[in-house]
């Protein structure tokens, strides 16, 4: 357990530090934030931050992880951990393509979507490649409720997907990497957030995966790092290079220790606003096939998303949204920590 602190507060200091020279450097290659046209009018203040601040929390994150873990030989007892590294840096090279290109281009306009899509999918489906090789029996199962809850012991426990738990769980990495990006939208918002999912990852896959937990302590401690900076009112933002990756990473813990629904339930702030981006896009479609363009520019489910946007267009201070985000995923974590334990 003392390991679990001491990567957290390693990696938090190696982030936080040296923070104020990483945000001169971002600035100096000229990574500052585009604010995208469908973005609240409050956030013209925030144009020129300086952005890919992922790269803050990340560099110190891959050399902890590989100086802690792969050094001293828990990738041979504990094979998922490379994997799961392979899986967020791939995931964080996706999201600093993405940011790099929309820094050449000075505008809001990085990879296209379709593009970020199928890399994910790809990267996504190696990892579950690599899973259904070295598949051991419970692979396949996901336990979907808690063995203890209201006294049955076995009812309704687990469940075996079969096959079908691969392409399943391909759109879970894609989906929670997607979550967490649509998250980054407010200063502190994302990171506070992912802070409390890394910390029930570790708490989830302790047990039977020490280095995961390691792993994802690690992570949550240069998020704490990057913090730091990105609180409000923010110095630095993430992009896309850190939101990315942490979706990826915390998936891959998740599948890897056989703890899916628990890491589902500490996320779901971020799953709802990705939900929200989904119900928005369909609906609005629908009305300007079915109603015309006017009839779903005026009659939109939300006033903007994610989902946070929505709560700014109805004059709610940024300060008191990120709060109140943070709460909520507070409650989440600690449901899925009381799910684990009954579990």
């Amino acid at each position: 357990m003392a390991s679990l602190v001491v990567a957290f507060v390693v990696v938090f200091l190696l982030t936080a530090a040296p923070g104020r020279a990483m945000i001169e450097w971002l600035r100096g290659l000229g990574a500052k934030q585009n604010v995208s046209a469908d973005a609240p009018s409050a956030h013209a203040a925030k144009q020129g931050t300086p952005t890919m601040g992922g790269v803050m929390f990340l560099v110190p994150f891959v050399l902890v992880v590989s100086g802690i873990l792969l050094r001293h030989g828990q990738v041979q007892s504990e094979p998922s951990l490379l994997p799961v590294f392979l899986l967020t840096v791939a995931f964080a090279l996706i999201g600093f393509a993405d940011d790099y290109l929309s820094k050449k281009r000075d505008k809001n306009q990085g990879l296209t979507a379709p593009q970020k899509f199928l890399a994910q999918i790809l990267i996504a489906t190696g990892f579950m490649l690599w899973m259904a090789r070295s598949a051991e029996p419970i692979t396949t199962q996901v336990q979907v409720l808690p063995s203890g809850i209201l006294g049955l012991q076995t009812f309704g426990a687990v469940i075996d997907l079969g096959w079908s738990y691969y392409p399943l769980a391909v759109l879970f990495i894609v989906g929670l990497s997607n979550a967490t990006n649509f998250t980054d939208g407010l200063d502190g918002l994302a990171a506070g957030v992912s802070i409390l999912i890394c910390i029930v990852a570790a708490a989830l896959v302790w047990l039977a995966h020490p280095g995961l937990s390691l792993y994802s302590m690690a992570l949550a401690g240069g998020l704490a790092g990057f913090l730091w900076w990105n609180a409000y009112p923010a110095k630095v933002f993430m992009g896309d290079t850190g939101s990315l990756p942490i979706g990826a990473a915390l998936a891959g813990v998740a599948l890897a220790g056989k703890h899916e629904v628990g890491v589902i339930v500490a996320s779901l702030v971020c799953w709802a606003e990705l939900i929200s981006v989904m119900v928005q896009v369909s609906v609005f479609k629908w009305r300007k096939r079915s109603r015309g363009l006017d009839y779903a520019k005026a009659n939109r489910i939300f006033l903007r998303t994610p989902l946070h946007h929505h709560f700014e267009e109805m004059g709610v201070k940024e300060t008191a949204i990120v709060t109140r985000f943070w709460i909520a995923g507070a409650l989440c974590a600690s449901i899925a920590l009381l799910w684990g334990r009954i579990g």
